[in-house]
């Protein structure tokens, strides 16, 4: 297992923001699967539908698919949407199972986005929803194509940003987990932005923990 951190301006209040996103490479699925059995990849593949957000007073479709599932009683809204998610499934359960050993966090809710070639996308955002437990942290997991996914900070965003700080790019690879711990997502947003090149499908399982609200 391979662990590394990112962190732009060492010794910073930036840099130590950023290095609390920590990167497994290779710990959440093997590279090889029991003989028979579909693997994660393959069991989620046909998951999700289309769905349109409500962004600046007008609704769009997103470049992507997306499906929810948790604990019974949850939803979750970002943009207009509220989510109630569907019942635990066994591959679910398994990756959320192995989250907890990995790094000792439990998770209610998983978001799934399915990409299917390098030309969907997620544009910078920061996951503040109101239902999020305060201080919990975001695993994420990828299964498929990898995929580049970027970090801007908030402070450098903008036409008169107040200071300069580069953007961190991480690859993000098939079976991988970004732990995106407190308070990542109060300083720095993160996109995955569109790659023409990539031909291949990738799957992308946000877990979280929700309180019901």
């Amino acid at each position: 297992t391979k662990r590394c951190t990112s962190e732009p301006g060492a010794g910073s209040r930036v840099g130590a923001a950023l290095a609390r996103c920590i990167l497994f490479l290779d710990t959440v699925e093997p590279a090889q699967t029991t003989p028979g059995k579909k693997n994660a990849f393959a069991l989620l593949f046909k998951t999700g539908a289309l769905t349109k957000l409500h962004i600046f007073g007008k609704w769009h479709s997103i470049p992507r698919k997306q499906v929810t599932y948790g604990d019974a009683g949850l939803t979750y809204t970002y943009s207009g949407v509220t989510f109630s998610p569907k019942p635990w499934i066994p591959v679910l359960d398994r990756i959320r199972d192995r989250l907890h050993l990995d790094t000792g966090h439990s998770f209610n809710f998983v978001l799934i986005n399915r990409y299917k070639d390098g030309r969907d996308h997620i544009g910078e955002h920061r996951d503040d929803e109101r239902e999020l437990v305060p201080g919990s942290p975001i695993a994420s997991v990828s299964f498929g194509a990898s995929r580049d996914f970027i970090f801007r900070h908030c402070a450098s965003r903008g036409k008169a940003p107040s200071c300069r700080i580069e953007p961190v790019r991480l690859l993000l690879e098939h079976g991988s987990l970004l732990l995106m711990n407190f308070p990542t997502n109060r300083y720095w947003t993160h996109s995955l932005p569109s790659r023409k090149k990539v031909l291949a499908p990738r799957i992308n399982l946000t877990f979280r923990k929700v309180q019901a609200l």
